[in-house]
């Protein structure tokens, strides 16, 4: 059986909960990630921060990057992965809830990340990826159609 700490990625770039976030913005320019785990000063998982929360909750909202703190835009109640946990169940996970990645997360401490790309790397799991992009694209259709 195939678990998460078979293919995630354990070197994750995280932000500070107090960080401005324009300081988020550069990480996810210069990382060339679309999220970044937010954690609090012990380390532990407080949120998750997307390119597209920066643009819809700061950008949009004619915020300034440089005074909004990340613990103000960030997204909440972040679904996880434990490293553990077999590939399928986090498949599942992110076909139900419409995520592409989730952070690994142990004993409250994010350890790395999983993501669609990183299973569709794993032969062993290529098919799973494909069935939980495509189930994902089209609930997205759905929701806006």
């Amino acid at each position: 059986m195939l678990r998460v700490c078979d293919i995630m990625t354990d070197r994750v770039v995280t932000v500070g909960q107090d960080e401005p976030v324009s300081t988020a913005a550069r990480l996810l320019k210069r990382h060339n990630i679309g999220a970044l785990p937010v954690c609090d000063k012990d380390g532990r998982l407080r949120g998750i921060l997307t390119d597209r929360d920066i643009v819809l909750r700061c950008v949009a909202a004619d915020a300034d990057p440089a005074q909004v703190k990340v613990n103000e835009i960030m997204s909440r109640g972040v679904i996880t992965a434990g490293p553990f946990d077999p590939v399928d169940k986090v498949v599942r996970l992110m076909s139900e809830d419409q995520v592409r990645r989730l952070p690994v997360v142990d004993s409250g401490k994010v350890v790395g990340m999983v993501s669609l790309g990183d299973m569709a790397r794993n032969s062993n799991c290529e098919m799973e990826a494909a069935e939980a992009l495509t189930e994902i694209s089209s609930n997205i259709r759905r929701k806006r159609g």
